[in-house]
C-alpha cells in the first residue's frame, strides 16, 4: 500500500530540515548572540512545521489506509450481493426448468395414455367386427339353403300345372276345338 511511502518521505524531509537547522545554527552561533536568537526561533519554527507536516502525513496515511479498508469492504459486500443475486437467479432458472420438464413429462404421459386408449378402442371395434362376421357366418351356415341360381333368386318359385289332355267323354262326343 501507499502507507509507508508518505511516512518515508516525511522522515526524509525531517532529516533534511534538522540537518539544515543544525548547520544554520552552527553558523549563527559564531556570528553573534542576536542572530543566534533569531535563528534559534527560526529553527524551532521549522521544527514545528516539520513535525506538523509529519503528523499530517501520518494522518493522511491512516486516512488512506482506512479508506482502502472501507473500499475493500464495499467491494467484498458488493461481490457477495452479486453472488447471492446470481445464485438466486440460478435457483429460479433451475426451478423453471424443472417445472417445464414436469409439464413436458405429464404431457407425454397423457399422449401415451390417449394412444393406448385409441389402440384399445380400435382393438375392441375390430374384435366386435370379427364376432359379428363370425355370428353372421354361423347363422348363414345353420340355415338350410336351397340351391338357387342367380336368375332364380329373385323369381317366385311356381309349380308347373299338370298337363291334361282332353279326354273324350262317351256320352258327348268329341271335344270342341279350341
Amino acid at each position: 500500500m501507499n502507507g509507508p511511502r508518505p511516512l518515508l518521505a516525511a522522515l526524509v524531509c525531517l532529516l533534511v530540515a534538522l540537518g539544515a537547522g543544525t548547520l544554520s545554527g552552527c553558523a549563527s552561533s559564531s556570528s553573534g548572540s542576536g542572530t543566534a536568537n533569531a535563528s534559534g526561533e527560526e529553527v524551532a519554527e521549522r521544527n514545528e512545521e516539520a513535525a506538523s507536516k509529519r503528523e499530517e502525513a501520518v494522518e493522511i496515511a491512516k486516512d488512506r489506509e482506512e479508506l482502502a479498508q472501507i473500499e475493500s469492504k464495499k467491494r467484498e459486500e458488493a461481490a457477495e450481493a452479486n453472488a447471492k443475486q446470481r445464485e438466486k437467479a440460478a435457483l429460479t432458472a433451475a426451478k423453471k426448468r424443472e417445472q417445464a420438464a414436469k409439464r413436458q413429462a405429464s404431457k407425454r404421459i397423457k399422449e401415451v395414455e390417449a394412444k393406448a386408449k385409441q389402440r384399445e378402442q380400435a382393438a375392441k371395434a375390430q374384435q366386435k367386427q370379427r364376432e359379428e362376421a363370425a355370428h353372421a357366418k354361423a347363422k348363414q351356415l345353420s340355415k338350410p339353403t336351397a340351391k338357387k341360381t342367380p336368375a332364380v333368386q329373385g323369381a317366385v318359385e311356381t309349380t308347373p300345372a299338370p298337363i291334361t289332355t282332353p279326354a273324350t267323354t262317351p256320352t258327348t262326343g268329341p271335344a270342341p276345338a279350341p
